[in-house]
């Protein structure tokens, strides 16, 4: 069971019929029989999808990662592929959020708004989002970061979703199966099933509820925000889609293009069945499953690398998300009549580009960052409030470019490691 064409096709008509009556429906959100078919009836069915889609992601994640560094061989070859993979990340997100800067620097969004500042969506953010975890969040020390990659309780990790340390510990299985390959042939074999067994449940998922899970998903999101959300932050909002676009086509295109030597077109068209159901769910770890199938099938990108390289950029790469900070922060210092410094932008690189890994396993993760890059630049984080109207939409868009580098990052990798082989393999004869 491969994600196909016409499965595709059935999830973009139900994205487009989301977005259509989501968008009637808002104009009439105020009425009882609206707000009563959008929790009963969109946002139950969107639900659901997305539970069956999270329920399968440990797994996929797991497996994944200890048959991707077994199937390596080499621990050589997996800590040169680690590091490659960590240092296109960083340079990427770092590129991104330097674009996003730039680009609300020039349109200025925030020019002329600062009554925004004074609206109530500003003291409900800080009483009901800046306490808690998400305080912990925002405080948390590098030293801590570190320590926390590493899980004193594996099954902790797995039950709280903690990717991090869920790739950590798969990590040291597939080396240790490395180790002692020459023992543990039916080991191998059981992850080899499970894995076989673990993808046909995620394509079965797509088959049959995608379409009707990503229209349920996306209705719901117009019912609440609607286009009507844009208007009054209507800079904003296409400052983030410019920056998301000239990322897109620009930073990846040419990734593609000149560093794995294969046409852009031909790339966003095989991976266009994991972008769609990225913008549904907004979700990198619950479009994981499909963004490895289509790689694999699609892309051609051979096991080994896309079961490491993938899982790790879902965690960790947030290229869409870092430009949403990025475009997010230059706007919140334009409403409090702040100009950022040459040292306050360096630092919103440098500290946005550093969260994308540090806050991999908290809920919320963007708005989390956001606030970690606005504290670090003497800005107020409440400020976040006035942006959350919109930011489920913008989300969806963020969401399909996060996975879109992961699977660049990915296809570059492997076509290094094949051309690698074939000089190799001339030199022999």
């Amino acid at each position: 069971m491969k994600v196909g064409n016409r499965m595709t096709m059935y999830i973009v008509i139900g994205l487009i019929a989301g977005i259509v009556v989501g968008s009637l429906f808002n104009t009439m959100s105020d009425q009882t029989w609206v707000q009563w078919i959008d929790q009963y009836i969109f946002n139950v069915v969107g639900q659901l999808f997305l539970s069956m889609i999270f329920m399968m992601v440990v797994p996929v994640v797991f497996v994944s990662i200890v048959l991707g560094v077994f199937n390596v061989g080499d621990p050589k070859t997996l800590g040169s592929l680690g590091i490659k993979t960590i240092a296109f990340y960083l340079v990427t997100t770092a590129i991104a959020i330097t674009i996003a800067i730039v680009v609300a620097l020039v349109f200025q969004p925030g020019e002329g708004q600062s009554e925004l500042l004074d609206g109530d969506e500003v003291s409900e953010y800080r009483e009901t989002e800046l306490e808690g975890d998400t305080g912990d969040a925002i405080e948390q020390t590098v030293d801590q970061t570190i320590i926390d990659l590493i899980p004193s309780n594996v099954f902790q990790a797995m039950a709280t979703d903690n990717m991090l340390q869920i790739i950590a510990f798969a990590i040291f299985i597939g080396v240790a199966m490395i180790a002692v390959k020459e023992k543990i042939g039916g080991v191998v074999q059981l992850f080899e099933q499970a894995n076989e067994i673990i993808m046909w449940i995620v394509l079965a998922i797509m088959k049959y509820f995608a379409a009707i899970g990503a229209f349920g998903l996306v209705a719901t999101a117009f019912t609440q925000a609607g286009f009507g959300a844009i208007q009054q932050l209507g800079m904003y909002f296409i400052c983030v889609l410019l920056a998301l676009l000239i990322h897109f086509v620009l930073i990846y295109g040419s990734v593609v293009q000149f560093l794995a030597r294969k046409p852009f077109l031909w790339f966003v068209k095989n991976f266009m069945p994991a972008m769609t159901v990225a913008f549904s769910t907004s979700s990198s770890s619950a479009v994981l499953p499909i963004s490895l199938e289509t790689a694999q099938n699609k892309l051609n990108i051979r096991k080994s690398v896309s079961s490491f390289v993938q899982p790790l950029g879902a965690t960790v790469n947030m290229d869409g998300t870092a430009i949403m900070q990025g475009v997010a922060t230059v706007f919140i210092a334009q409403l409090s009549g702040i100009d950022l410094t040459i040292g306050q932008m360096v630092t919103v690189v440098l500290v946005a580009t550093l969260a994308s890994i540090g806050t991999a396993g908290v809920p919320g993760v963007g708005l989390v960052m956001l606030a970690m890059v606005l504290t670090a630049v003497g800005l107020d984080p409440a400020a976040i409030g006035i942006i959350i109207g919109i930011d489920r939409l913008l989300d969806m868009t963020r969401t399909a470019v996060n996975i879109t580098g992961d699977a660049a990052i990915a296809l570059v990798l492997n076509e290094q490691m094949t051309r690698k082989e074939e000089r190799q393999a001339g030199i022999k004869q």
